[in-house]
């Protein structure tokens, strides 16, 4: 495994070094291992390597790892980054539930990927897996994990569908009963396009600051992530397999780049990891890899009744129950 030695400007003491080294090799070695699976999917495409630095004194000091794929066979563009930094003024962005670590000094790490299929019957993907710690006033530093994986597809299948939420389901039953349908519907709620009142895809997971407010342990806390971060490639590339040699013409390429347009409406106007990266002063060029290559918009466009297209609306950008329907 690849290690990095982190530059510390004043580290934060509040987890033992150990611990907050575990999580980084955790992260390093599902980057790995999720870039090797790309690749192997792909045939063709290899990722590019983008390693970067920022020395102490920058608004946003540290370094990471960027992992770029771009034209592959069946993968049009793929980013799967990883870094590690530290900032003197945590953005509000960082913390739904915590206002008062705004502005505290924090740490963070975290792998986070959005891969972008050349077929428009292969959907859109994104996951990502967090840590961070922030500083609090008199008292101890505070802690949290993050993350989750969701799916945007193009032309729906309710096989594909089925069989994600079923692995995303799988990851959180180790952990209570309770938490995929918690996590499913956080990440429901949190994908929506409010301006369009539409999802923007058929959701997966989302969480947020675990373990902040004291009620799980680190090593629960941990153990809920990895599941998580593990369970991805379990869930995107039985779908891939099943769908990259699908044939497919200029219509479903038209509908494949206009629907990219609500991807990227979406990350520029509400994604949090965006968001955070753009108001702490992050790399551009590794906050914007989501974006797709090729995208179109069009006035007021919407798809004839009774097409894939029309039924990718009525059928499967809406709430469902996935795993207990029928």
């Amino acid at each position: 495994m690849i290690q990095l030695k982190f530059i510390h400007d004043n580290p934060i003491v509040g987890l033992p070094m150990q611990e907050t080294q575990l999580v980084k090799d955790y992260l390093l070695d599902l980057q790995q291992r999720i870039v090797e699976n790309i690749e192997r999917l792909d045939g063709q495409g290899r990722f590019q390597h983008d390693d970067w630095t920022r020395p102490p004194g920058e608004q946003l000091a540290g370094e990471g790892r960027g992992r770029i794929l771009s034209e592959g066979a069946v993968f049009e563009q793929a980013g799967i980054n990883f870094s590690h930094v530290t900032g003197n003024s945590l953005p509000p962005s960082a913390s739904a539930q915590y206002p008062e670590l705004v502005g505290r000094r924090f740490e963070a790490m975290g792998v986070s990927l959005v891969i972008h299929p050349r077929n428009p019957y292969v959907p859109t993907s994104h996951a990502n897996v967090r840590f961070f710690i922030a500083e609090k006033e008199d008292a101890p530093p505070v802690w949290w994990f993050g993350g989750g994986f969701d799916l945007t597809p193009y032309y729906g299948f309710e096989e594909d569908a089925r069989h994600w939420h079923q692995v995303a389901h799988d990851a959180c039953a180790p952990f209570g009963a309770d938490i995929y349908p918690r996590f499913k519907q956080w990440c429901d709620d949190y994908f929506f396009l409010k301006h369009r009142n539409e999802p923007r895809g058929i959701g997966g997971l989302f969480f947020d600051d675990w373990g902040a407010d004291g009620s799980h342990s680190f090593e629960e806390a941990f153990a809920l992530a990895q599941s998580i971060g593990n369970h991805y490639l379990p869930a995107y590339v039985p779908i891939v397999e099943r769908r990259k040699n699908t044939p497919y013409g200029e219509r479903e390429r038209d509908f494949q780049l206009y629907r990219r347009g609500r991807y990227v409406e979406f990350n520029l106007i509400y994604d949090r990891g965006t968001l955070f990266g753009l108001q702490s002063g992050g790399r551009t060029e590794s906050i914007l890899m989501s974006m797709p290559p090729l995208v179109k918009w069009r006035y007021n466009w919407q798809p004839e009744p009774g097409t894939a297209e029309a039924r990718l609306y009525s059928d499967f950008l809406r709430p469902r129950d996935w795993l207990n329907e029928g």
